[in-house]
């Protein structure tokens, strides 16, 4: 069902995340995110002027990752931004390579390029591109490992007390009675 038709309204602030995700032929994959940011009126600074929806922010990133989701490459592109400075932070990305894509990535991103070692918005950008590798990369290996499991109580469809874990994982399934299960 789709949001009830809005109340009348002015554009302020437009923002647009895109993710995809690609497999090479060298078997890697590509993963690819680009965040674009319109103001519905002029933005001026002593580095530029933007007018009324055109591009406040245009930023992009290339991870190349292997089928255990280890970072090997990082690109990052910063091609409009509120300050001059801003680009030149791009080529600090390159210092996830090695970073594996799994529990506890967003918090190694923020340690490394937290503050002013990094940019907010690409930091944003990248929990969305870590999404969209996962999304890629994991239904194509088939079966996960034994010993892995899946991401039981992360959202409200894969609550352990939910249909879809006991319909596709029904020994992590439990009644709503039932305690949880304490972490591994």
């Amino acid at each position: 069902m789709p949001l009830s038709p809005a109340a009348p309204c002015k554009p302020v602030h437009m923002r647009e995340v895109v993710s995809s995700g690609y497999r090479r032929p060298d078997g890697l994959w590509d993963i690819e995110a680009r965040m674009t940011d319109r103001k519905g009126y002029v933005v001026q600074n002593d580095y530029r002027r933007v007018a009324g929806g055109g591009l406040f922010h245009d930023m992009s990133i290339r991870v190349t990752i292997d089928d255990a989701l280890l970072i090997r490459g990082v690109e990052a592109c910063i091609d409009a931004a509120p300050h001059r400075i801003c680009p030149s932070i791009a080529p600090n990305y390159r210092g996830l390579v090695g970073l594996r894509i799994e529990e506890g990535f967003g918090r190694e991103l923020r340690q490394r390029l937290g503050g002013v070692q990094g940019c907010t918005h690409l930091n944003e950008l990248f929990t969305q591109l870590a999404t969209t590798a996962i999304q890629t990369v994991r239904p194509l290996q088939g079966a996960p490992e034994p010993v892995q499991l899946p991401p039981i109580d992360t959202c409200h469809a894969l609550a352990a007390t939910g249909d879809v874990v006991a319909r596709y994982w029904p020994r992590m399934h439990r009644s709503p009675n039932e305690p949880a299960l304490a972490a591994p």
